[in-house]
């Protein structure tokens, strides 16, 4: 799962989505990248994908050991490289450093037999996910060996369909706090022997010390060994660098928990008063409709918050987020670090100029900076069809601005006016928050 080089995992941001080759278009681009031609002849296999296990040759089957024995070149990690030096007949060849994502090595030999070593399976987390947007099905074998995931499943007696799994090889430790819920139980592939203890230390500092962890290292191999401690123990060290650590949440009362709702307690994002508050918050995330993979544009972001909560719909989210002001974009950083999702893009400049090349948003949602005639517009015109667009206003300007758009465009008006109970000497009464006008609507 994954290779030990630690490159062959790219960001899901670093792709484009699927939706935009579909159809004709996908058949043109598969047979101008395949070569075909029009006599149908099958496509030589002409690249074998093997994943190996800590076990090394001894672990694999006789087809890989096959494959492995008869390829011409045989690319891997130098570990990998090692571990198969007694069967590999061809030209050994390491992964570069830095890894080449682009593959460019392996494609110039398509037609010669080709085996890419990779850990465990190739199509989790692993160089295969990458090969497999360069080279089609027809082209490849793959015989895959067990994840480290499933290798710790079986260790720990974890139900692997009822835990959560994240690869944190190469990427940035914050990503494990979404997962950070109560009596969840997490594996996570760490990227070498400190990260366990770099973990250990952040879920103290977020009020989960008193979680259980595990160190599984070398897996599968004969220096196989399993520590448990922990988190604010602080024993994990020294740990070996080809790890997956096991967490058994448990938290304090004083834990940050992120909710798996929209609408995140203000107090869990710095800001300086320019922020849609949690209800109002929670009411846009509504009609903006986060769906799978989609780019969102968070225009006049002030905290983030709103990109911020649409990220954490699901790990495949993606949100830009435009702002003007240096010192509220660099608060925008932390605060999508702080909740999870640094793989936030901020991009500081004003609207609508900032806006150019930033590609075409499904949904985009203006926050501030919208008074300025020119946002709309061009919000509007980036917005691809069928996407959705909601605008907040709550000064008069801003309003009529919103109410002349629905009169020509249509879409929804909605009126959002929240009161909270405030103490009024010894009793209490309802105190107002300024009114919010929203404009919601779907790219026809």
């Amino acid at each position: 799962m994954g290779t030990t080089s630690g490159h062959a995992e790219l960001p899901l941001t670093q792709f484009p989505s699927p939706r935009h080759y579909t159809g004709r278009r996908c058949r043109q681009a598969d047979e101008g990248r395949r070569g075909m031609s029009n006599n149908k002849q099958p496509t030589p296999k002409w690249l074998t994908i093997v994943g190996i296990g800590e076990d090394g040759v001894a672990g694999l089957g006789e087809e890989a050991k096959r494959l492995i024995a008869q390829a011409e070149f045989v690319f891997g990690g130098s570990r990998h490289l090692a571990l198969v030096a007694s069967l590999a007949k061809g030209e050994a060849r390491a992964w570069p450093t830095p890894f080449d994502a682009e593959m460019r090595d392996v494609l110039a030999l398509s037609g010669r037999r080709v085996c890419v070593l990779a850990s465990g399976d190739p199509f989790f987390h692993g160089v295969g996910v990458t090969l497999a947007r360069k080279v089609p099905p027809q082209e490849m074998q793959v015989i895959p060996a067990a994840s480290a995931f499933s290798l710790a499943a079986a260790r720990l007696g974890w139900a692997l369909q009822d835990i959560e799994t994240i690869s944190l090889h190469g990427r940035p430790l914050d990503l494990i706090r979404p997962l950070l819920h109560p009596g969840s139980r997490i594996l996570a592939l760490t990227s070498d022997g400190d990260a366990p203890a770099a973990i250990a230390r952040l879920l103290t500092e977020l009020g989960f010390g008193v979680s259980q962890l595990t160190a599984l290292e070398a897996l599968g191999g004969p220096n196989e060994m399993l520590r448990s401690a922990r988190a604010d123990a602080v024993e994990l060290e020294k740990i070996n660098p080809l790890n997956v650590l096991a967490v058994e949440v448990d938290s304090t009362s004083e834990a940050r928990i992120l909710p798996l709702t929209s609408g995140l307690a203000d107090h869990l994002l710095e800001h300086d008063g320019q922020i849609t508050k949690r209800e109002v918050r929670a009411i846009t995330l509504s009609a903006l409709a986060p769906r799978r993979g989609e780019l969102l544009w968070d225009v006049g972001a002030g905290s983030g918050s709103i990109g911020i909560e649409w990220m954490l719909a699901h790990p495949t989210m993606r949100a830009i987020a435009v702002e003007a002001d240096p010192t509220r974009a660099a608060r925008i950083h932390r605060n999508a670090s702080h909740c999870g999702v640094p793989g936030l893009v901020v991009v500081e400049g004003s609207a609508p100029k900032a806006l150019a090349r930033l590609g075409t948003p499904d949904a985009i949602f203006i926050g501030g900076g919208g008074s300025d005639t020119g946002v709309l517009g061009a919000a509007i015109k980036a917005l691809r069809v069928g996407g959705r667009l909601v605008a907040n206003a709550v000064t008069l300007e801003m309003e009529a601005l919103l109410l002349a758009r629905h009169a020509t465009l249509g879409g929804d008006l909605t009126r959002i006016a929240l009161s909270r109970a405030a103490p009024v000497g010894s009793m209490q009464a309802w105190r107002p928050a300024m009114p919010v006008t929203q404009w919601s609507w779907v790219k026809p």
